[in-house]
């Protein structure tokens, strides 16, 4: 298992379908790749830099998303995330996260992630359906 440290990265990749335009979920009127979508991607690219470091037991979630979304994307497109870790504060992980179609940037910012025990996160969310 890696340390978990600045530097690690990863990215991630898909097609803009339909069911990804901000039309499809609601966040806007237009058929062009929608923002939660983008934030979505970057944030699966900033799971995957640190996945191999969890410890056993361990996962992490997101809990700050800070982008701009700097261009449009059409249906039918490839788009390509990259996040890297660059900060490491105890159990809390903030990363650069930037978006790509094949003609330019589309996206940029930081996210922050936490490390959690995922057993007991887990606990926390039956609870919360039972009360």
């Amino acid at each position: 298992m890696e340390e978990l440290k600045p530097g690690l990265s990863a990215e991630v990749t898909e097609f803009v379908t339909e069911q990804l335009t901000a039309a499809s979920v609601r966040s806007g009127l237009v058929s062009a790749y929608a923002t939660p979508a983008m934030s979505a991607l970057m944030e699966n690219a900033s799971v995957a830099a640190i996945q191999k470091c969890m410890p056993k037991g361990q996962t992490s979630v997101g809990v700050e998303m800070n982008v701009k979304h700097i261009a449009a994307t059409p249906v039918g497109v490839r788009v390509r995330a990259r996040a890297e870790v660059i900060a490491v504060e105890g159990r809390r992980i903030v990363f650069q996260v930037q978006a790509w179609d094949h003609k330019e940037i589309i996206g940029e910012g930081i996210h922050t992630r936490v490390v959690v025990d995922a057993a007991r996160f887990k606990d926390k969310l039956e609870k919360k359906m039972r009360a």
